[in-house]
């Protein structure tokens, strides 16, 4: 019975607020593109100096020589964790809207420039080592951007409307409180990712990178 109940709560959220999560799924995928146009767009010099550093992390790698698993997690979980408490804060501030779908919209540029590069660099092998060291996390990691964004981007717009147009009745406190909770409920996913890219990505990338090179 209450599995049920919490379907039909997650379903009437997202039919209610599918006009938002379709503005913030585009704006994230206009972020990817962008960072994917952004790679051709360097020059000869530029592409020469990250394929660089580049190659140095891939012999890094190689040899076991990357930071500790702790370490990776620590530096992964707080990365994320501090754009989905800007996020958190800025949707309670009113005139955070704009800065939230900027958030947004650089998380979706890393990745596409992240991935264009390493496809633009080594081709195949490159779209390969990407599939196993940005994309698994990210699996997780791109629902949480987009749903906490968009309850972000909601409770901006119901802040912003009970400041100045008075038209939202529903008390604050239980509005807070839900909202709170979801971005403990992202913090615990984020974590899931975080120990992800610091305990299983790190071999699926030695792994193809024996084979590449």
């Amino acid at each position: 019975m209450k599995k049920k109940m919490y379907q039909n709560i997650v379903a009437t959220h997202f039919r209610e607020h599918s006009s938002i999560y379709l503005f913030v799924v585009v704006l994230f995928l206009m972020g990817v593109i962008f960072g994917a146009v952004v790679v051709n767009s360097l020059t000869f010099s530029q592409k020469e100096d990250l394929a660089y550093y580049l190659s140095q992390f891939f012999g890094q790698v190689s040899d076991g020589k990357i930071a500790g698993a702790k370490d990776v997690f620590s530096q992964s979980f707080f990365d994320n964790g501090k754009f989905i408490g800007m996020m958190g804060i800025l949707g309670i501030s009113i005139i955070g809207l704009p800065i939230i779908l900027i958030v947004l919209f650089m998380k979706g540029l890393v990745i596409g420039f992240t991935v264009g590069f390493l496809v633009n660099q080594m081709g195949w092998n490159g779209f390969l080592l990407s599939f196993v060291s940005v994309l698994p996390q990210n699996f997780i990691i791109i629902p949480v951007f987009i749903i906490t964004a968009t309850v972000a981007i909601n409770i901006s717009l119901k802040m912003f409307r009970r400041q100045f147009m008075k038209k939202i009745s529903e008390p604050i406190l239980p509005l807070l409180g839900r909202y709170a909770l979801v971005f403990v409920m992202a913090g615990l996913f984020l974590a899931l990712a975080a120990l992800f890219e610091a305990y299983v990505s790190p071999s699926l990338m030695k792994t193809v990178i024996d084979t590449v090179y």
